[in-house]
This record gives C-alpha cells, sequence and structure tokens, in this order.
C-alpha cells in the first residue's frame, strides 16, 4: 500500500468538497467572507494591518481551475487571512535566549522541531524590527524558498510566541483561526495551487515571492465543512499513520529477522551437523599440506567439524588504489573503477566511473576478478558488502577477496554481512574512521565443513527470500 498516494488522494477529494458531504444548511462561504471582510476592514481602520493591495490589471483576475461545489467560494488567501514574510536580523540580534527564531530546518515533516538546532533573537528585535512577522501559536508557517516548497507547520502550544526569517510566510486568519488555519494547511499539503505558481530564483532555487502568496487561489468552504473536512482528513491520516507505523515495526522485525538468520547461520544453528561431512581443518589441511592449526582454532563452543581460522587463510585479500586525479589520461577508460558508494551488499552490476589501463600499470590499482567479494574500509560506509559480476579496479577504500579457499563465495560474504558492526567498532569514532586490510585478514572466522556451508547459505538464501517478498510487499 503507498500511503504517501493515499495521502495525496485524501486531500485531493478534500479540496474537491469530494471527502465529507455538503449540507444545505450550512452558512455558505460567501456569508463567511463577507464577515471576515468586515473584521479585515475593522483592523485596516484601527491600523493594526495595512490596507491591501488591489489587483489593477486584467492579469490579477486570477483564473479558478475546477468548479466548486455550492456553497463553496473561491478567493484569495489574503481575503481571508493577514500573510507576512520572515527576515533575518543582524548577528547582534541573536545575543539572547529570549525569543524563539525559526528557520526553515525547524520545519520537519510538517511540524515545528525547534529542538533541532533552536536559535533566539532579542524581544526588543522581535518587538521592533520584525515586528511584521512576529507569530504566535496556531500560526501557519509555510515556506517560499526550495526545492523543496510545500513544507507547512502550524505553530504549537509548547511556542506562544516566535519569529522566522525570510525563507517563509506566516498566515493568520482573521476569523476562526483555529478552523481555518488547519483547513488551509491541508489545502496547500495537497500541492496543486503552490504547484501552479510561476517560481522565479537563482543557483537552482524556487522562490515564491509574498506578492504571490497573498494571491493564492483558495477554494473555500462554508465553515461548518471546513470542520467536517478537517475532521475527516485527521481521522484517515491517523489511520495511515498507523499503517506506516506498522509498516516500519515490520520493516525493523524483518531487519532483526535477517540478523538473528546470520548470527544462527555463523554459529552451526541454522542447519543441522552431518557427520559424513569432511571437517573443515581436514579440508584446510587438504588445500594446503603446510597449513599449521592455530592453537585457538579448535574450541568446545565450535558445531562438529568445524575449525576457528582467520580470513587471511581461507582467502587471499587486495585492496585497491586510486589513479593520480592529475593525469587526465587515466580516467574515463574501459576498465570499471568502484567506489565505497557502489557497494550495495548485493552483486555489483553497474559502475559509473572507469579508468584506463595505464593507470592501473602505473598506481596501486588491481584489476579485481568476476566473483570478488568486496567490503569497505573507509568511512561511514565501513562494512559495506558487493560482489564483482565482471572484473573491476576499486579506489584504496575497498578490500576485496579475489581467491577463495576452503570457503564458499556466499559464505564468506553471509559472514562479513554478519560481522558488519565489528568491523565499525573496530573503525573507531574518529571523523574518518577506517579499518585495515590488516584488520580484516586478521579477523577470526568459525568456518564449518564445506557441504554444511552449502546448506547454510540455502538455507540463508531461502529465508532471505520469504522476508524479501514481504519487504516488496510494503513497498508497493
Amino acid at each position: 500500500m503507498d500511503t504517501k498516494q493515499l495521502r495525496q488522494k485524501i486531500l485531493d477529494l478534500a479540496i474537491h468538497g469530494k471527502l465529507v458531504p455538503q449540507d444545505p444548511n450550512d452558512e455558505p462561504a460567501s456569508v463567511l467572507l463577507e464577515r471576515i471582510k468586515a473584521e479585515k476592514e475593522r483592523l485596516v481602520k484601527e491600523g493594526k494591518i495595512k490596507k491591501s493591495r488591489k489587483p489593477t490589471k486584467t492579469s490579477d483576475t486570477p483564473h479558478y481551475p475546477y468548479l466548486l461545489p455550492n456553497g463553496w467560494k473561491w478567493c484569495r488567501l489574503e481575503d481571508i487571512a493577514y500573510v507576512a514574510s520572515g527576515s533575518t536580523p543582524e548577528k547582534s540580534a541573536f545575543e539572547s535566549i529570549e525569543v524563539p527564531y525559526l528557520k526553515m530546518y525547524n520545519l520537519r515533516n510538517q511540524k515545528i522541531d525547534f529542538e533541532f538546532h533552536p536559535q533566539y533573537i532579542k524581544r526588543e528585535v522581535h518587538e521592533g524590527k520584525l515586528k511584521r512577522s512576529m507569530a504566535v501559536t496556531g500560526d501557519l508557517l509555510m515556506n517560499i524558498v526550495g526545492p523543496p516548497l510545500g513544507k507547512l507547520a502550524i505553530i504549537p502550544d509548547t511556542i506562544r510566541e516566535c519569529n522566522f526569517n525570510q525563507a517563509a510566510v506566516m498566515i493568520r486568519p482573521y476569523l476562526y483561526k483555529d478552523v481555518i488555519n488547519v483547513y488551509l494547511f491541508c489545502y496547500l499539503e495537497e500541492m496543486s495551487e503552490i504547484n501552479s505558481i510561476t517560481t522565479k530564483g537563482t543557483a537552482g532555487q524556487d522562490n515564491i515571492s509574498l506578492t504571490q502568496s497573498q494571491n493564492m487561489r483558495i477554494a473555500l468552504p462554508p465553515l461548518a465543512e471546513q470542520r467536517r473536512i478537517v475532521e475527516d482528513v485527521e481521522h484517515w491520516f491517523a489511520l495511515i499513520d498507523q499503517i506506516e507505523q506498522g509498516k516500519a515495526d515490520l520493516q525493523t522485525a524483518i531487519k532483526q529477522a535477517k540478523s538473528k538468520i546470520l548470527d544462527f547461520a555463523i554459529h552451526g544453528k541454522l542447519v543441522p551437523q552431518a557427520p559424513n561431512d569432511e571437517s573443515a581443518i581436514e579440508l584446510l589441511k587438504r588445500i594446503n599440506p603446510d597449513f599449521t592449526p592455530c592453537d585457538n582454532g579448535h574450541s568446545e563452543k565450535l558445531p562438529q567439524g568445524w575449525y576457528q581460522t582467520k580470513l587471511g587463510t581461507i582467502g587471499i585479500w587486495q585492496s585497491g588504489g586510486t589513479p593520480s586525479r592529475s593525469n587526465k589520461s587515466y580516467y574515463g577508460g574501459n576498465i570499471p573503477w568502484l567506489k565505497t558508494g557502489d557497494l550495495n551488499d548485493g552483486l555489483i552490476t553497474d559502475i559509473p566511473e572507469s579508468i584506463t589501463e595505464e593507470a592501473v600499470s602505473n598506481s596501486s590499482a588491481k584489476i579485481n576478478p568476476t566473483g570478488s567479494v568486496l567490503i569497505a574500509m573507509y568511512g561511514a560506509t565501513i562494512g559495506k558488502l558487493g560482489i564483482l559480476t565482471f572484473p573491476a579496479t576499486t579506489n584504496q577504500a575497498c578490500c576485496a577477496c579475489i581467491e577463495f579457499n576452503a570457503i564458499i563465495q556466499l559464505y564468506l560474504f553471509y559472514f562479513l554481512l554478519s560481522e558488519r558492526s565489528a568491523f565499525i567498532s573496530k573503525g573507531g569514532g574518529g571523523a574518518q574512521p577506517n579499518i585495515s586490510k590488516e584488520i580484516i585478514v586478521n579477523t577470526f572466522i568459525p568456518l564449518p565443513p564445506l557441504s554444511e556451508q552449502q546448506r547454510i547459505v540455502q538455507k540463508i538464501e531461502e529465508l532471505f527470500s520469504v522476508l524479501d517478498n514481504i519487504q516488496n510487499a510494503l513497498e508497493v
């Protein structure tokens, strides 16, 4: 179930008057507008707000995009609400903790999150230079600089007063603020009106002006119907929230189930041991007659036929390299060149960047054969994995197992996947945490008999397939 599309459909029905039935006994929006107009004129007369600029050109007359139900009325946002843009004061204004000052990063998930990087300004600035944009509980904020546009939030009870920067406008209805602002939130969140505005900006930005905000077309229902619409939207959104939370909980459960499956696998608890399997140590000795068992290779904790050895024993590992960026002839060749961002915890089927044979021969870059298992060693990607489906080089942040001794490729892959948190902890907590090839090859692996490895991989893929199908169904 695509809950995002479901939310969008509910909002679409709401703004077209199709979410709740009309009631012929409702006071029509035309009467509501007259009452709001009288209140606005009173505020203008008392000097509390400025008189609106009247459209003087034919081009200023709005084109209304659809027919409204009986009792509804088209209007401009400025007809029903005070709309003001914010601004940024001088740095000295922030030398206090008096009045909350909102930036667009405080509009998160259509709510105000003032705990995220809070800032404050002096009261004298709030009530002086920024008086025009003084906001209070219940006011609606809308960002006018994007992308993305369409960030909305109603100031909560926890913020009695605040101010905000120039990337937003405040919307405050002249009457019935507690109802109309919630309806306007739903109306604008549907995005049709916002998307219809011709935006201007530089450097990839989308800008909506204050005038464009004031002239937004609003399909206004009767006040009673607004209440019904808001109540119905909140009812359906609460149900969708439950669905999304259930999906999130199930996603977490799937992740935990996979982790548990891997834990069972590397501890010999996923499939039964077979007494006739050639033991891991016998296999190691058969492959390499010079193999010398280590003191802690045998353990009472290991399942029958298993043996603990180092990753360097069961494979040949090599790290990559980055050819000189100053030599442009090194790049754009026919040899795929992988970076840690290309690792996807699965089969690597596409690598966007490539280098030349000259670059490989003149640098520490090495070609890894098809089937190599790669692991990231640096930064935030530590422990990310991939399996090559074609020969490729890697940068120095990757290490590759290019040959496998006494171990199946996929068993090594799943073991490394189960050890990710351990590798992350070994990387430390610096600005650029890293593990080395030495740490990798000296990591111990509890090695099962080869036949048991095959059974383990088969069972993992069988169980993961079931979980993946569930996960894919959640994303539909």
